[in-house]
């Protein structure tokens, strides 16, 4: 049993911080331009008013270079025409020290796909994290290569699927100790099926899916071990449903030690895949989380799985379209409960079109808060010159002690945008959970957080090999709180987080024990382990 920590930038070891926990208000500020993270979505190059355009808003953290902070990929949309010129591609920032400087050339060299979202995993058990891209058309595996490069190892691979692909998730669903792919489908579109629709002044805009009635299989990848992989999509049961995909979430949601999947479907019921061993089956409906309490499918965009109200199973947050409210389904043991209005994220919510979204303890008062980006699909009768017809405010809700969410209307102060992915990490390493944004059609926006109250822990979990590990359950205990919680890169849309868990400690100096459930193997325990740190765990 090996045990390393590092104190980053923040208080001497064991020290509490001054300012109590709830004393000020959580607040983001945007310094991407000021860290040199100068990247630009492009909605398209010549704007068709496909469907596609208005979709794709990806990206994630890694640590590519094995420094042990966090770089930031960003995928880049484009142009969907595809006899018209390409545009610039995906972009690879290297963190150096809380800047950024723009590696791509080195690192990925040019590419030519209209990207949407990522995934990040060791697929070939080196220590390094691999970069997955779904795009529409074809999907893109990048091995890292452990020297600063990137190889396309797709066509190798065999994980080049051509339909359009939103979120994506590595995962062991076999059990074997080898990360597999499973990759979200939105709907089969080719230029050839665009469609032309209109609001109800009769001006042309964005279509919604429904109109276009070709939802898609969503597709599970096994791997070999030889770095390919075999399409196990109809063996595992998971080509029984289609849907609208756009979200996904792994999670051991009834805690039998296998991950499970939910995806989140855009205006058709949401799936809930149990993993029996290798083989899923679909209980959404009978779980109660397919529909809204109404019996109504929500158009699902992102979603977070965590355990939102402290008894430690794992809930369910999803963002909806405006006129919708988002839904909080709160995990009751084998079946899930609807309770969005009792908890106080409905009303601030029907007003918006939630995208991205996660789950973090912002403030370090024990209690998981909710971050929700937002941005329009449909142009509607905005006439102002120049505006941004799609742009909307983003949102923070306050986890309170009564187990309900209060808006923080303060939170964002940077003007609205079209906003699509939203990535958590610590890219600074000062010990809070920082929010990498994703607009569509403007620019990408790195919102650091600056509450300063609290104190905290930072546990990363690595493999054998090195590598940041999934589905390791982090239990801490301090002698205010129990916490648990749970390392996944995947949720959110279209977006990978860091693969490391934060604790908020309530101004805790220590936490009293710290308890690792590995995937498939025994338990660990640590005692006593200083407030403020950065540490990581092996298993």
């Amino acid at each position: 049993m090996k045990l390393a920590a590092r104190v980053r930038n923040v208080a001497a070891a064991g020290a509490l911080i001054a300012v109590a926990a709830g004393a000020q208000t959580i607040r983001f500020e945007d310094v991407a331009a000021s860290s040199g993270l100068d990247f630009v979505h492009q909605r398209a190059i010549s704007t068709t008013l496909w469907f596609p355009e208005i979709m794709s808003g990806g990206g994630g953290w890694l640590d590519y270079d094995g420094d042990g902070d966090l770089d930031a990929y960003l995928v880049q949309g484009g142009q969907l025409d595809p006899a018209a010129a390409r545009g610039a591609g995906d972009r690879l920032f290297r963190n150096d020290g809380g800047s950024f400087s723009d590696v791509t050339e080195v690192a990925l060299g040019a590419r030519a796909e209209y990207g949407m979202g990522l995934a990040v995993g060791d697929y070939d058990a080196d220590g390094d994290p691999d970069v997955y891209v779904t795009n529409v058309g074809p999907n893109v595996l990048l091995r890292n290569n452990g020297d600063g490069t990137f190889t396309d190892a797709t066509e190798q691979a065999q994980v080049g699927h051509p339909g359009w692909g939103t979120s994506a998730a590595f995962i062991d669903y076999d059990g074997d100790g080898r990360l597999d792919l499973f990759v979200v489908n939105y709907i089969h579109w080719s230029p050839h099926n665009e469609i032309e629709c209109f609001t109800g002044g009769r001006r042309r805009d964005y279509c919604h899916p429904s109109n276009y009635n070709a939802p898609a299989a969503d597709v599970l990848y096994r791997n070999r071990g030889d770095g390919t992989f075999e399409d196990t999509t109809v063996s595992s049961g998971l080509a029984a449903f289609f849907g609208n995909g756009l979200g996904v979430a792994v999670a051991d949601f009834d805690q039998d030690g296998r991950p499970d999947l939910y995806v989140a479907n855009d205006g058709m019921p949401n799936q809930l895949w149990m993993n029996r061993g290798g083989r899923f089956v679909n209980e959404a409906l009978i779980a109660g989380c397919a529909v809204n309490r109404s019996g109504a499918a929500e158009a699902g965009m992102g979603v977070v799985a965590a355990d939102l109200d402290g008894d430690t199973t794992t809930d369910l947050f999803m963002t909806h379209l405006r006129d919708e409210t988002n839904t909080l389904y709160l995990n009751r043991g084998g079946w899930f409960e609807d309770v969005t209005a009792a908890r106080g994220l409905g009303g601030p919510s029907i007003g918006r079109t939630g995208f991205g979204a996660g789950a973090a303890d912002f403030d370090h008062d024990g209690r998981l808060d909710l971050v929700v980006v937002n941005g329009k699909v449909g142009r509607g009768e905005t006439t102002v010159e120049g505006a941004d017809p799609f742009a909307e405010p983003n949102q923070l809700y306050r986890g309170s002690s009564d187990g309900g969410f209060t808006l923080v209307p303060s939170a964002f102060v940077e003007p609205p945008g079209t906003s699509r992915a939203a990535a958590l990490g610590d890219y600074d390493g000062d010990g809070d959970a920082d929010v990498l944004v994703v607009d569509n059609g403007g620019p990408a926006r790195l919102m650091r957080n600056d509450y300063a109250g609290g104190t905290w822990l930072r546990v990363t979990a690595l493999d054998r090999h090195g590598a940041p590990m999934a589905g390791v359950e982090l239990d801490a205990t301090t002698l205010s709180s129990s916490q648990r919680r749970r390392t996944e890169r995947a949720s959110s849309y279209c977006a990978s987080h860091e693969p490391a868990v934060h604790f908020g400690l309530e101004g805790e100096a220590s936490v009293n024990a710290l308890t690792a459930h590995w995937p498939g193997g025994p338990r660990q325990r640590w005692l006593s382990l200083p407030a403020d740190r950065a540490i990581v765990i092996y298993r």
